[in-house]
This record gives C-alpha cells, structure tokens and sequence, in this order.
C-alpha cells in the first residue's frame, strides 16, 4: 500500500513537471488582439460633419459601412486614422479640405447650354447625376444659372471642406 501511494505522488510530481515547461511557456504570450490594419475587412459607424457644424453623412443607426483597410475605398487620410483600433474603439478624426476631397478646382467648372439641363434643375445648388463615357456616375451641382447657359460645378460636393468624422469599429476580419 505505502509504495502504491508513493507511486502515485511520483506520478503526479512527473506529470507536474512535465506540464510546467509546456503552461510557461504559453503564460507569457498574451493573444494579440484583432486590430484594423491592411487587409483586413473593417465594418464601421460614422457620422461627418463640417466645420459649420451640419451633418453631411452618417450611417448611425442604418447600415455599417464596409470597406478592406488599405483598398482604398474610403479616404486614406482617414483609413491612416483608424489603423490600429479595435472593436467598439471610437475616434473623432479631423481632416483637412486637402487630405479629404482637395481644394476646389477653379478648372472644374463647366458651362453648358441652358436645354441641356432639364427645366426643374435650372437652379443654383440643385444636384444632377452626370455619367462618364464609362458608364460611372457622379454628382454634378448647378453653380450658377443664366439667361441661355448654366454653369456646372464638377467638383467633389464636398471639396474645400474640412471634414469631421466620427467612427466607431463594429467589426474586424
């Protein structure tokens, strides 16, 4: 009986020591968390808003915006913001109008014959949808708006705006 008990104990302090290397050697490595970096498919919640204040855009409450870090889908001036966060980190980021949409470009207006514009848009701010020879689509504003001619603004809505974002990380694969 003595020897049979003293088995045991031996058994156990073997079995011990065994596992000791093995638990050591895993107790100083931490998982690393999941964090946005290239290549990784990010969800977010944002909203923007202007310097003045007023809300441009927001998906707060609707659909999660997805995008791949690095793909350059959203703004990269704003992607470079958002690398390193993890799920349910927050951010307020401020952008500059040259690290959103650029300045205006004085360039980028175009005048065109007053009946090439339908009637109910021949008004300052109204927005039409112009297509490229590709087929892409893109907002195109009524800058001004004369006798025979209009005067198309072809820059981004929201060119020479400092752009305000704040994002929330919903999920990272």
């Amino acid at each position: 009986m003595r020897i049979h008990s003293h088995s045991r104990v031996v058994t156990f302090l073997v079995a011990s020591l065994c596992a000791l290397p093995i638990a050591a050697a895993f107790a100083g490595e931490k998982e690393k968390p999941i964090v946005v970096e290239d290549g990784k498919q990010v969800s977010i919640e944002y909203t923007l808003t202007l310097a003045d204040g007023s809300t441009a855009d927001s998906n707060v409450g609707g659909e999660p915006l997805q995008y791949e870090q690095g793909s350059g889908r959203i703004l990269p001036a704003l992607e470079a913001q958002l690398a390193g966060l993890k799920v349910n980190e927050s951010k307020h980021v401020e952008l500059s109008a040259d690290e959103g949409y650029g300045p205006v470009n004085p360039e980028a207006f175009q005048e065109v014959e007053a009946v090439q514009i339908p009637e109910e848009a021949r008004s300052v701010g109204a927005v039409l949808l112009a297509s490229s020879d590709s087929g892409q689509q893109r907002p195109v504003r009524v800058h001004e708006v004369r006798e025979d001619k209009v005067v198309l603004d072809l820059n981004h809505p929201l060119a020479g705006e400092s752009l305000i974002f704040d994002v929330k990380i919903l999920a990272i694969e």
